[in-house]
């Protein structure tokens, strides 16, 4: 199955998958509301700002694993992101990224290892994945690599669609 098949819903409960960004470079991130790593919103919303208009999107996952950081439902996430950070980019509904509920698509994200060469398990909120234009994972990022850091703009101007 490729990435684009996986079935993913949006924070407001509509179907979609990734399929709808083919062509598009995208940056997965699980994030939380009321995690230390939260302020990392901004610099997402600065990644699509900069780049949404050459092919590329910041794709949110909200999920609640890591110390229960997302309580919230999905208005109220919908809510903490427009108005604390102007969040922009589209957002799934809550999902799991580790153990016996791992969604499909992190069971796919997860394979892949990080610059140290490590895959797995998810370690924290913020954790990061590039998604080529054509559907492959281009890069694996770990929480503590902020969005506006050198390797993931190197890594995202490196897959953005060619005009």
């Amino acid at each position: 199955m490729s990435l684009y098949d996986i079935p993913l819903t949006t924070l407001s409960g509509a179907a979609t998958s990734l399929g709808e960004y083919k062509g598009k470079a995208v940056l997965v991130v699980n994030v939380a509301s009321k995690c230390g790593l939260t302020p990392q919103y901004e610099g997402l919303e600065n990644l699509q700002k900069k780049y949404a208009s050459r092919g590329f999107t910041v794709l949110g996952a909200p999920c609640n694993q890591f110390g229960g950081q997302e309580p919230g439902s999905a208005e109220e996430i919908e809510t903490f992101c427009s108005t604390t950070y102007g969040v922009t980019f589209p957002m799934l509904d809550k999902l799991e990224v580790n153990g016996d509920g791992r969604h499909p698509l992190y069971a796919e994200l997860t394979q892949t290892p990080d610059a140290e060469g490590e895959a797995g398990d998810i370690q924290w909120n913020f954790e990061k994945f590039l998604i080529s234009p054509v559907g492959t994972i281009a890069a694996r990022f770990r929480p503590g690599t902020v969005p506006e850091s050198d390797e993931v703009i190197a890594a995202i101007e490196t897959q953005l669609p060619k005009n």
